[in-house]
């Protein structure tokens, strides 16, 4: 009889165990978002978002005020359409501008907000005009060598003999 009360304690410890490692597992990999207060959609397009996902914070001053609820293509403007659900509690001005940015150098990507000076707030629906596309490491690398290969053949003529 104590041993069957023993195994039930350790099956339970085990079980809570595993649903701890499981918990951790989904925060570290940004996969859980325990957000139950009420929030509002604003929308900005953007020409590229690189590795942007949905569920991906928004940050403000390093603070998260929001989650992105969804990214679509819009086939009018050739543009991605990223929905932004903000909490309630944070509001924006109406000239505020978006941009994504990545999480170290080659961490996941955001969007972060940059908050404008005006008297009237976004609200539910709106769109952020002002906005900044995602710097994608392989365009900034093909530049770079792009720009080397230029130089170096433009630069190599005339230097020879003296």
């Amino acid at each position: 009889m104590e041993s069957k009360k023993i195994d039930v304690w350790v099956g339970l410890f085990v079980l809570i165990g595993a649903a701890a490692l499981l918990f951790l597992a989904l925060k570290a990999g940004n996969l859980l978002s325990l957000n139950f207060g009420p929030t509002y959609d604003v929308s900005a397009e953007f020409d590229n978002i690189g590795g942007l996902k949905a569920d991906a914070p928004v940050k403000s001053a390093g603070v998260v005020v929001g989650r992105v609820a969804g990214i679509q293509f819009d086939n009018r403007t050739f543009q991605a359409k990223v929905t932004l659900a903000l909490d309630q509690r944070y509001k924006f001005p109406t000239d505020t501008s978006a941009k994504i940015l990545t999480s170290g150098l080659l961490g996941d990507q955001y969007v972060g907000l940059d908050p404008g000076a005006s008297e009237k707030n976004l609200h539910n629906g709106s769109m952020i005009q002002n906005t900044q596309s995602a710097v994608v490491l392989e365009n900034l690398i093909g530049q770079f060598l792009y720009n080397k290969a230029a130089s170096g053949n433009s630069g190599s003529s005339g230097s020879g003999a003296k």
